[in-house]
């Protein structure tokens, strides 16, 4: 049962990220309350998978993540792609658009997600950028705090340049809670603080997922292990400030049997009902 959430978000409850390793396994809504795929993946696919597709799309509420807009990169951008997506929105009923604040290709794809240096021009770059994509699809999109490893040329905290992409373009936030986890440690901040700097208004949906322990004092984003227990409670306390957002599940590799992924997704819907009543108790 999915839990109640104010009208400006696009889905309810606790989701998970649709992957073709899935294709033989059969997900129950009473298990599951959205899905999210990677449009780039899915765009012109027909055959087997298609129709697998089309199947869950016309059973679930749908959210799209992509790989590959690179809203960050200093070449023009890619907008045929923006134009499929456009297409695949209004083919699927899809709930939202999200993307990374990052860059991946550069005349060419980088294959990887890269860090936009934290400046204020890069801010005007990537919010027109930002604009741009949502004149074109005619909706407003939401754009993910990534991981990343260096900053290069940084000029403002990656809180403050964040907030100022999402207001400069007028643009919607995918709260990553594990990203802000591992940023936390491999760049030394407070991720309470940082939670409690995001504007609630801008929050569409959020994502949870494993990481890499390379040290200590280091963690790799992979989204190909469980969640941890310091990120479930950051995830606690991301609904003690902001509410029972409605949460993904990202899994992308050394993917389990799909009743392991549910049991994760089980635990986002448990801490999303205390939550839930915590508001309430706190609204008598």
């Amino acid at each position: 049962m999915s839990v109640d959430h104010p009208e400006h978000y696009p889905v309810d409850g606790a989701g998970l990220g649709l992957r073709r390793s899935m294709v033989d396994e059969s997900i129950s809504p009473d298990a599951v309350d959205f899905l999210e795929v990677a449009p780039e993946n899915w765009i012109g696919v027909g055959g087997r998978f298609g129709r697998w597709l089309r199947e869950y799309t016309e059973r679930f509420p749908f959210v799209i993540h992509g790989l590959s807009l690179s809203i960050g990169s200093p070449a023009p951008l890619d907008l045929e792609l923006v134009r499929s997506v456009k297409g695949f929105i209004r083919e699927h009923d899809i709930r939202c658009y999200s993307e990374h604040l990052s860059y991946c290709s550069d005349h060419g794809h980088l294959y990887d997600l890269l860090p936009i240096p934290f400046t204020e021009e890069a801010v005007h770059h990537v919010a027109g950028r930002i604009r741009q994509v949502q004149d074109l699809l005619e909706q407003r999109i939401a754009m993910e705090n990534v991981s990343y490893y260096a900053a290069p040329g940084r000029e403002l905290d990656e809180l403050t340049f964040l907030n100022a992409v999402l207001e400069e373009a007028d643009c919607d936030l995918l709260l990553d809670v594990n990203n802000i986890y591992v940023n936390s440690i491999n760049h030394r901040y407070d991720p309470l603080e940082f939670l409690r700097g995001l504007p609630a208004e801008r929050i569409r949906y959020a994502h949870v997922a494993g990481h890499f322990d390379e040290a200590e004092d280091l963690k790799v984003d992979t989204h190909g292990a469980p969640v941890i227990d310091p990120v479930w409670e950051l995830l606690e306390q991301a609904y003690r400030i902001h509410g029972p957002v409605p949460t993904l599940l990202e899994r992308d590799f050394n993917i389990p049997p799909l009743p392991e992924l549910l049991v994760e997704v089980a635990r986002i819907r448990s801490i999303q009902a205390e939550a839930g009543e915590a508001v309430h108790v706190g609204c008598r």
